[in-house]
């Protein structure tokens, strides 16, 4: 019982950050950058932690090295990165344009964390919360699922203008 008074309270707390400023097609933060500003490339030469632990941090890009795609701006480390990216950017850019993949699978768009990340059959897909990350990962399947199925109704909605709890950015976007 616990645990489902937390999963509500979460599922609450993450529909409550869906309503706010458009953002465009990919959620941007105070940073002016998708992701935060961190290399979304650079996440798939990253160690993946087993379910359940913390995720080595992502990696910050520089406000030098960007490309544009669905409508922002995003960061890379390296020009191999932004190469890289620019070859395929779907395949690098974050699932449900960079919102939290457990909000959307809750039917809501709320900001990601791009610390909070994990790669999924070779898709990235971003959380809110430690929290939100933990209940994503209970049942990673079902969670992609719903949230693919969320998606069609939800993408052109107006993404939220609040800023990701307990995040700072690290990226040295200058």
């Amino acid at each position: 019982m616990k645990r489902v008074t937390l999963t509500l309270a979460a599922a609450a707390a993450a529909i409550s950050f869906a309503g706010g400023a458009f953002a465009g097609d990919q959620y941007i933060d105070g940073t002016g950058f998708a992701a935060s500003g961190y290399d979304v490339v650079a996440y798939f030469d990253l160690p993946q932690s087993a379910v359940g632990q913390t995720q080595v941090p992502g990696v910050p890009g520089s406000a030098e090295i960007t490309a544009e795609y669905n409508g922002a701006t995003f960061a890379f480390s390296s020009a191999a990165n932004k190469a890289a990216f620019e070859a395929n950017p779907a395949k690098y850019a974050p699932q449900f344009d960079g919102h939290c993949a457990y909000g959307v699978s809750l039917g809501g768009k709320v900001p990601a964390n791009p610390n909070l990340w994990r790669i999924v059959d070779g898709k990235l897909y971003l959380n809110i919360t430690e929290v939100v990350a933990g209940f994503w990962e209970e049942n990673i399947p079902d969670h992609i699922s719903s949230a693919g199925s969320n998606w069609a109704s939800l993408e052109s909605d107006r993404a939220s203008d609040r800023p990701i709890p307990s995040f700072k950015s690290q990226a040295p976007l200058k």
